[in-house]
């Protein structure tokens, strides 16, 4: 489970960066600034979040089940919640309407705010 997390952590992070270079260049000559921004949003929180699974990968207090909730709703919350930001900022470069995806935008950043309570609450209960 732990060369998982630090696999999948690596990668997100990796592709935060990737992304966050597109906005920066590509992207720059054909989004608003508000659009931008929103995009930046998206590629902040993902690496937030690849810095978070590795961050718990290396903590052995964890058990193996509490990392595997983790990495769940890290995994799902970055897809649902940046995914759908790139895809609100772009929206303007498709024909397709992304706006009707919207409600999974928070729906994403619940899952990153659980996967932070799971990981509070697991090391709170921790004896001493």
């Amino acid at each position: 489970m732990d060369k998982k997390i630090i696999t999948t952590g690596a990668f997100l992070g990796m592709l935060a960066i990737i992304l966050g270079a597109f906005g920066a260049h590509a992207l720059k000559k054909v989004l608003s600034i508000e659009e931008l921004v929103t995009f930046e949003t998206g590629v902040r929180y993902q690496m937030y979040h690849a810095l978070f699974l590795l961050f718990v990968a290396t903590r052995k207090e964890l058990s193996q089940k509490t990392l595997k909730v983790i990495y769940n709703l890290v995994v799902a919350g970055v897809i649902f919640f940046s995914g759908s930001i790139y895809l609100l900022a772009t929206n303007n470069l498709t024909t397709f309407d992304f706006k009707i995806i919207g409600f999974v935008t928070p729906i994403g950043g619940l899952l990153l705010i659980l996967a932070w309570l799971v990981l509070f609450v697991k090391i709170i209960k921790q004896k001493s």
